[in-house]
């Protein structure tokens, strides 16, 4: 059973970063209507469009700045009990300031869990709706990219003219084992490339020694092949980025996948892991947070708190960000790129907590 200061501390404090999730979230709505009425300016689409849209995409959007929700929520939590006096009552009644951290923790490791293993999911799954109709008005609507066991299937449709490419890996810039079905506009089939190897660093794509098939004739050219495609390895990479759209368990399936086909599944590791320690980074941030609130002169306004909460959100932030490019850009080993931050706000948090009962 929770005791009673625990429940009022967990009540003030989960007020506070509902508060604060909801102002983030207006803020997401507003500045993300604004994006998709200029995307949908030209289209025919309806008045409510870009309403619904910008509600499907809003919760990924807050799932990304939840850490600084976070901090920024502790340090609300702080400044009301300092406003109020009532950081001395709890040290009347034998409740340090270290208890007070403990109880906080404990509540955002709860929530961090609960925002991995639902929210998360909900919100990419919204996310893969908000995708699957922006690309409807989108011109990228015919040019079409999925893997499964089979290998890497590419849709393409280029000079009145519809491609199905079946790659059975990718390495560097080459597909390899390729069959390519092209069609006419109906759909009658046209002619069958087949190859080992393909290269893909342009869009004129050099078919290595292709066998081609039309009209019940096979061709084998001894010779190089030039296809004129909409793909190149860049455009490749790009069609599969957006992995925000998949939960964790489609995640850890299209790593699966990626590996058997050869593609890099290091951007896959790299969102798999910031998952798993995201209740940790969460932990880190509200202890942060609660730390320098307890250094602090207690008087300061309101604005004051505020400002420190932005400059140490964006400082967090760029951190992360500069460290995960280097992650992706295979600069840095991926548990490095994830755990690195993670480990300076530790050092920094320990050493802050060493004299905490004494604030």
């Amino acid at each position: 059973m929770f005791k009673i200061y625990q429940k009022y501390i967990i009540s003030k404090f989960l007020k506070k970063f509902f508060l604060i999730s909801l102002v983030f979230f207006c803020l997401s709505i507003i500045l993300g209507i604004l994006e998709e009425i200029s995307f949908l300016k030209n289209t025919n689409s309806s008045i409510f469009l870009p309403y619904l849209l910008t509600l499907l995409n809003a919760p990924i959007t807050l799932f990304e700045i939840f850490p600084f929700i976070f901090l920024l929520s502790t340090q609300f939590f702080f400044h009301e009990i300092f406003k109020n006096n009532e950081l001395s009552l709890f040290k009347n009644i034998g409740l340090s300031n270290l208890k007070i951290i403990l109880v906080l923790l404990i509540t955002t490791i709860t929530v961090g869990i609960l925002i991995n293993t639902l929210y998360y999911n909900t919100s990419s799954k919204l996310k893969f709706f908000y995708t699957d109709i922006k690309n409807n008005y989108s011109n990228d609507n015919k040019y079409l990219a999925a893997v499964t066991d089979s290998g890497l299937w590419l849709k393409d449709e280029i000079n009145n003219s519809i491609m199905i490419i079946k790659a059975n890996s990718i390495n560097d810039n080459f597909l390899n084992q390729v069959i390519i079905n092209q069609f006419n506009i109906n759909f009658k089939l046209i002619k069958i490339i087949q190859a080992e190897k393909i290269d893909v660093t342009n869009k004129l794509w050099e078919i290595y020694k292709p066998l081609i098939t039309s009209e019940n004739i096979t061709t084998k050219f001894e010779s190089n092949f030039q296809l004129n495609t909409s793909f190149d390895k860049e455009k490749i990479n790009s069609l599969f980025s957006n992995i925000s759209t998949l939960d964790i368990i489609e995640l850890i399936e299209l790593k699966e996948d990626y590996e058997k086909l050869g593609y890099s599944a290091d951007e896959i590791r790299l969102h798999l892991l910031k998952l798993f320690s995201n209740p940790i980074f969460y932990s880190l941030m509200t202890i942060l947070s609660a730390i320098i609130m307890l250094n602090i002169n207690r008087n300061k306004s309101f604005y004051f708190y505020l400002i420190i909460g932005i400059l140490l959100s964006v400082t967090i932030y760029y951190l992360n960000y500069m460290v995960s490019s280097l992650g992706n850009a295979g600069k840095l080993p991926i548990g490095v790129s994830v755990f690195l931050p993670i480990t300076l706000i530790t050092i920094l948090v320990s050493t802050g907590l060493i004299t905490i009962n004494e604030k």
